[in-house]
Order: C-alpha cells, then sequence, then structure tokens
C-alpha cells in the first residue's frame, strides 16, 4: 500500500469499524440485553472497538474484524431471532455505509466533477476508500469462523446453538484469519464478492442520479 493511501484509509477505517460494533450491540440492546450498554459498545468511538490484528488487515488488505461485543443472547424473548438479528446488524450496518459513501462519490461526480477543489478531491477519495473497507468488513464478517459474524449465523440457523462454531474452532479462530489474510488465499474470492457488491450499489446509485 501506497503510505499517502493512509490519509484515506485510516478514517475510512475507523468509521467503518465504528458503525459496525455500534449496530451489534444497539440491536442487541434493543432486543433487551443491558450487555453492550454496560461494557461501553453503545458507542461511535473507534478506539472502543478496536482488534489491532483485524483493523491492521482492513487497512492494509481491505479485509478484517473489530473486537467482538459481548451479548448475553438469554436477555432476547426469542433468541434465535435476537442472536441473527444482532449478529448481521453488523454487515449490514457496513452495506449501508458503503451504499452512502458511493451515492456521495456519485453526488460530487455529477454535479461537482472538473471544478472541484482539494477538499471535494479528498472527500471523494475518502468516500471511495470508506466504501470499499465498508463492503470488505461486510463481506468478510460473513465468513463462519469466530469471531466473525457469519459463525454466529450459521450456527443458528444449521444447529440452532450460537456458540456451535466457537466450541468447535474457537481456539483457532485468529489464528486461521491471520494465516488467510497474510497468504492471500482470500483474496480471489473476496476481490470477487466485494466487486460484485460495489456493483450492484453503484447500478442503484447511477440510476437514481441518473448519470
Amino acid at each position: 500500500m501506497n503510505y499517502n493511501d493512509l490519509i484515506y484509509s485510516i478514517p475510512a477505517a475507523l468509521l467503518a469499524i465504528a458503525g459496525h460494533e455500534f449496530a451489534h450491540g444497539y440491536v442487541s440492546w434493543k432486543m433487551g440485553d443491558p450487555t453492550p450498554k454496560e461494557d461501553g459498545r453503545l458507542s461511535l468511538n473507534p478506539f472502543h472497538h478496536l482488534d489491532v490484528m483485524g483493523t491492521l488487515c482492513l487497512i492494509l488488505f481491505h479485509f478484517g474484524w473489530a473486537k467482538p461485543v459481548r451479548i448475553n443472547s438469554w436477555y432476547y424473548k426469542d433468541r434465535k431471532k435476537g442472536v441473527f438479528c444482532t449478529a448481521l446488524a453488523g454487515p449490514a450496518a457496513n452495506f449501508i455505509m458503503a451504499f452512502i459513501g458511493l451515492f456521495g462519490m456519485g453526488l460530487i461526480y455529477k454535479f461537482a466533477a472538473g471544478r472541484a477543489g482539494n477538499l471535494l478531491v479528498y472527500l471523494f477519495h475518502l468516500l471511495n476508500y470508506f466504501a470499499v473497507l465498508n463492503i470488505g468488513l461486510g463481506v468478510f464478517n460473513l465468513i463462519p469462523i469466530p469471531p466473525l459474524d457469519g459463525s454466529k449465523v450459521y450456527g443458528i440457523l444449521v444447529h440452532d446453538d450460537e456458540n456451535y462454531m466457537e466450541k468447535h474452532v474457537n481456539r483457532y479462530g485468529y489464528f486461521v484469519l491471520a494465516i488467510l489474510a497474510v497468504t492471500g488465499i482470500l483474496s480471489i474470492p473476496m476481490s470477487l464478492a466485494q466487486n460484485a457488491v460495489v456493483r450492484f450499489m453503484y447500478g442503484i446509485v447511477r440510476l437514481i442520479l441518473r448519470f
């Protein structure tokens, strides 16, 4: 990565992580679980949510993870629904933020192309990184490996046990994720998935803004 890109990727990554983890905590709290609020995770301050390795992977490889929000699903009236909604809240927030980023880029392209000053040029590139990193964070977290959100979704849907994957591979989860990131094994499938999401979202942006 070009070091000049860090002025875009670092703030974009921090915003993406904050939104992702806040969404988990907020949905769990709305479902009746006081744990995220007690732990101080109902916050948009990214430093409340950072996992060092996951953040570095997000900045360097455009996919990563944050420190998981601790939840207690026994507070939910419907545990299966609660776990499912809480787990998907993070990736869903990332996809929403990505769309906002792409929509912002579309507005700049349509109304300020060719006459944008330095601030708008910076904002355009920041929104680009914001969209790409949010899509990377959202897609990556759907993989069913602990502590990623996909492990909760897979466990509750397939085995009716939110902790199924954690019971079987939790000791190795972070190690597996680090290996996947460093070796680049996920580069091609992640790139294909991210590009597909970008094309879909950008197609909607173009349809709305008519350009």
